[in-house]
């Protein structure tokens, strides 16, 4: 009898792998024929994989990518560009999405007991003290979309924007608008992880022109349209005359978009919003979402090349800076002069 994987079931499905994994993993995010579809080729193949493993077959060694961030549809996204890259590879990819809260370094001690893990991807990670219980797994390693050359561990390469960089370009921008009151939306500023970089780039370019961010104009926001959309009602029930908002992710500004319309305010002509990443909504929504848009295929294809180069050829780490680029589209506007 013929062992199928989880390659043959996403073929037969005519989805992506990542897709069918979703099933496995019971996340509510695939719509109900697809979902019934899936779960009726499984059930014709007899596919009964390992249970911790997400009813992968674990026939090869497997390497393991935990996605931190359910919701974020840059990290799905960049996780089924991965997993897309990796369709030739012999070996098993386990995949974990967590919450943007959970904690992926003991979820991946964890792969690494129950599995055969011979290398792990991290997905939206969070490089802090708690990366330190990493310090004694002796598999490569490689993070993507964080710079991971300060983590002290020796077998870890990473591929990222230079997200500090990119954060001074945004302050700059709304700075030439004319923008001097703007709220920032993001995730905990004095973390060690990418949104972070991102806001001590923006409060750069604040004090290249002689001002000092203001901590009471910094929000920290889920990536979720729902959190963009309640800290921006929140932010601009006492903070009336803003007229920029950063968000650090596509998701929350879309959602900023939607609440600062309720209020009865225009984007851009009354407020302007800018989001990060470049997800295909920004370039849909109305207005388009001027943003910073991250090379998906070209990180995965990275990350995939470097951990390759570590498992197969004993390769030294390395951290490699990818190209990201500045979409001023149409929710950005020089501020109204009455709300100056």
């Amino acid at each position: 009898m013929k062992t199928y994987t989880i390659r043959d079931i996403a073929s037969l499905a005519g989805v992506s792998v990542t897709t069918v994994s979703r099933v496995l993993n019971h996340r509510p995010d695939v719509n109900k024929e697809t979902r019934e579809k899936i779960e009726r080729i499984i059930e014709e193949c007899h596919f009964v994989g390992n249970t911790n493993a997400r009813g992968l077959k674990q026939s090869s060694e497997v390497i393991g990518m935990v996605i931190r961030g359910r919701s974020n549809p840059f990290l799905n996204a960049l996780s089924e560009a991965v997993l897309s890259r990796a369709a030739g590879l012999e070996d098993t990819f386990i995949t974990e999405y967590i919450d943007e809260k959970d904690d992926e370094f003991t979820t991946a001690l964890r792969l690494t007991r129950q599995h055969r893990v011979k290398g792990l991807l991290f997905v939206g990670s969070l490089i802090d003290e708690r990366v330190h219980c990493l310090h004694g797994l002796e598999i490569p390693v490689v993070f993507t979309t964080v710079n991971a050359e300060n983590a002290s561990l020796p077998r870890a390469s990473s591929v990222s924007i230079n997200d500090r960089a990119l954060g001074q370009a945004v302050g700059e921008a709304l700075w030439s608008f004319g923008h001097r009151n703007v709220a920032v939306f993001g995730s905990n500023p004095v973390a060690g992880d990418s949104l972070a970089m991102r806001f001590q780039g923006f409060c750069e370019a604040w004090n290249e022109h002689g001002l000092t961010f203001p901590k009471d104009n910094y929000r920290e926001c889920r990536f979720s349209y729902e959190s963009g959309y309640d800290t921006a009602l929140e932010f601009f029930e006492s903070h009336p005359h803003t007229t920029a908002v950063f968000a650090m992710s596509d998701n929350m500004a879309v959602g900023a978009v939607r609440a600062l319309t309720d209020l009865g305010l225009r984007v851009p002509d009354d407020v302007s919003v800018i989001g990060f990443d470049g997800t295909a909504i920004s370039r849909f929504c109305v207005p388009r979402l001027a943003t910073v848009e991250q090379p998906v295929d070209e990180i995965a294809r990275t990350s995939i090349h470097l951990l390759l180069d570590m498992l197969e050829k004993g390769a030294a780490p390395r951290h490699v800076l990818v190209d990201a680029s500045w979409r001023p589209r149409e929710s950005l506007s020089a501020p109204n002069p009455e709300r100056i």
